[in-house]
């Protein structure tokens, strides 16, 4: 178990690279990973499973002792994203498939990774934990809802479906790990070092499935496709960061909400666009599952460098909230 949580906590420090390195592998061998498209679905809910065991109570606190700060964060979560995704593929002038996947990528409830990233930040954890959890829970009702509004035009959506098919793939697997972690707590406390590299090993084969089943569509779109995620992903950081300190909330929180707003739950966006559009619409979600880490780590490192005078989440301990990176995208 040593191993596996010296393995664990590696693979997680390099999430970013492991994801580039595997995808570029994808793209020149796609042979080896085309067929595990087929399990995409599969792997999403084993991370679903993950978050799912390491949630608490605690998790939700906040949104009965301070909900304003959550409030706010979850109102921007599900505005600011799919908004400046919808602008940016009226600009860039994008394909209805790439359109449609940038809006759903910008749909989706923030990713799990963020909560980590926060905390290098020195941002405020259990706000990060509280958004990333509620918008989760939420994701059934918002995200087919923003697809039907924003990408309605581009492609048909199936909003009652999208939601069916979110339960099974999000709420049904977390209710099951809620469960296992009041039931089983020796399980969870036995399994939780080697949960992220679970959660590393699925988005990596969901993003490498993908990419080896795009090549083509890549080779052709794919720095449309970059260009695209990289402005969605920044705006998303910068526009939380701004419209938190608009409304005068603490530094701590300012970068909470700037992180959880600019990473979404890339894993989530890709199943769906695989389930319920095209391989190519798939493609912003894959490309966000790797660069949202790495725009995410640099920005933490730079705000860690920057420490807030009187921090009151400094003592918090990240394994207490540590969650199985995403990055899923995500994953």
């Amino acid at each position: 178990m040593k191993t596996l949580s010296t393995i664990s906590s590696f693979a997680g420090k390099y999430f970013a690279f492991i994801v580039i390195v595997f995808s570029i592998l994808a793209f020149m061998v796609p042979n080896l990973f085309s067929s595990f498209g087929a399990y995409i679905t599969i792997l999403l809910g084993v991370v679903m499973f993950g978050m799912g065991l390491t949630l608490k109570a605690s998790d939700f606190k906040l949104v009965f002792t301070n909900p304003i700060p959550v409030l706010i964060g979850i109102v921007a979560q599900f505005s600011i994203m799919p908004t400046i995704a919808f602008i940016i593929a009226y600009l860039l002038k994008l394909p209805a498939e790439l359109a449609a996947g940038l809006v759903l990528l910008g749909s989706v409830p923030g990713g799990t990774s963020s909560n980590v990233m926060v905390y290098l930040a020195k941002g405020n954890v259990p706000l990060s934990i509280t958004m990333t959890s509620v918008s989760t829970l939420l994701a059934p009702i918002m995200t087919p809802l923003l697809l039907l509004i924003f990408a309605g035009q581009w492609l048909p959506i199936d909003p009652m479906s999208m939601f069916m098919s979110i339960i099974k793939v999000i709420i049904i697997p977390i209710i099951l790990g809620l469960l296992v972690n009041k039931f089983l707590p020796t399980v969870t406390q036995k399994s939780e070092s080697v949960l992220p590299l679970i959660s590393i090993v699925a988005i990596t084969i969901i993003v490498s499935a993908i990419v080896a089943n795009n090549k083509e569509n890549i080779a052709t779109a794919g720095v449309l496709v970059f260009v695209a995620v990289l402005l969605h992903n920044g705006f998303g950081l910068l526009i939380g960061y701004y419209a938190a300190k608009a409304l005068k909330l603490s530094r701590q929180d300012q970068r909470a909400i700037s992180i959880e707003v600019g990473m979404q739950n890339s894993g989530l966006g890709v199943a769906l666009a695989a389930s319920y559009f095209t391989p190519l619409a798939a493609l912003p979600s894959a490309f966000a599952s790797a660069w949202q880490v790495i725009t995410g780590t640099f920005l933490a490192t730079y705000w860690a460098k920057h420490e807030v005078p009187n921090d009151t989440n400094s003592k918090i301990e990240v394994q207490a909230h540590h969650k199985p990176l995403e990055n899923a995208e995500e994953v």
